[in-house]
């Protein structure tokens, strides 16, 4: 039975109780579910594919922004408590890769870590020095994010549009703004990172610094493109995520 809080906090793709393995994907900052809709096409079909909804957009918009990134990851492992029956694989690019970061080590703290990790376009942790700060006037973000995604532009030429992003914008870059990540227990499970070869926000060398974060298995893969690389390779992405999907489940077959 999907709890109140399961109902509030997820959105189901595609998805049913008795598949075994789910994939629960995490928005970068400012981002809605709905960059996620696509994927459930070419992953296994058996695989339930679910996407986490930040408070203050979408269907929640009377919510509250989160006070922290680690209270928005203590929330979200609270609402995946009900899932964790099942093998979840939680993906996140960007600031969605420190959340489902911080989110696994909640889950493995209460014994019931992921069976993978994937993250994307975000430095680790206790790599976090040094990167450039967010927030600043609303004309400073809507540029950066240009910068990143010039597909953005036209959006926020649209006055109504712009008014109603930027607070969870705003909201979000606050939150990875003072997250001083640091060094944290390594988790249980392996670690597969992603990354475009151009992405000005982390080099791939950085993202080899999540290996540091694992007792298992850790691999990357770099592919052509910039922060948002996973719009256009999106196929070699997915096509990779299938890949890792399938290996879990083999892995793990007959094992509840």
């Amino acid at each position: 039975m999907r709890s109140p809080d399961d109902e509030r906090w997820i959105r189901r793709f595609h998805d049913d109780d008795g598949y075994g393995t789910k994939l629960v994907c995490f928005p970068h900052a400012g981002g809605w579910t709905s960059a996620y809709g696509g994927w459930p096409g070419p992953l296994p079909p058996d695989v339930g594919v679910l996407a986490v909804r930040y408070p203050g957009r979408e269907d929640r918009l009377g919510d509250p922004f989160p006070s922290t990134l680690e209270a928005l990851a203590d929330d979200v492992a609270e609402a995946l408590e009900g899932l964790t029956r099942h093998r979840l694989v939680l993906f996140g690019h960007s600031m969605g890769a420190s959340v489902a970061h911080e989110v696994a080590l909640r889950l493995q703290k209460r014994g019931r870590p992921p069976a993978a990790l994937c993250v994307s376009g975000r430095r680790p942790p206790h790599l976090l020095d040094g990167r450039q700060r967010l927030l600043g006037t609303d004309e400073e973000i809507i540029a950066g994010i240009v910068r990143l995604d010039e597909s953005r532009a036209a959006v926020f030429a649209e006055p109504e549009l712009r008014e109603l992003l930027l607070p969870a914008i705003r909201a979000d870059y606050r939150l990875v703004d003072e997250y001083d990540g640091g060094h944290r227990p390594p988790l249980d499970c392996p670690v597969h990172a992603y990354t475009g070869q151009d992405d000005p926000e982390v080099t791939p060398e950085q993202m080899r610094g999540w290996a540091d974060l694992t007792n298992g298995a850790f691999r990357l893969l770099a592919l052509p493109g910039g922060h948002f690389y996973l719009r256009a390779g999106e196929p070699a992405l997915l096509a990779d995520l299938g890949d890792v999907l399938r290996h879990l489940e083999h892995r793990t077959e007959g094992v509840s």
